[in-house]
């Protein structure tokens, strides 16, 4: 039998959502993002936001 999920594209793959949450936690990801509150092209509040995601193991040490 020949598999063929190796020749198939990722971009045509299906993922299921806790396989990539997986991934994800695994490797850790840095999240950015900024909001700016504005009235009649006047800025009144700018926030920028940044988030780091990763899973915690008993093996590693603490990141703090």
């Amino acid at each position: 039998m020949v598999d063929r999920s190796a020749e198939e594209p990722l971009a045509g793959r299906q993922v299921a959502l806790i396989d990539l949450l997986d991934r994800l936690l695994n490797g850790g990801a840095v999240l950015t993002g900024d909001v700016v509150l504005s009235i009649a092209d006047v800025d009144l509040v700018h926030i920028n936001l940044r988030a780091v995601i990763r899973s915690i193991t008993p093996d590693g040490p603490a990141p703090w």
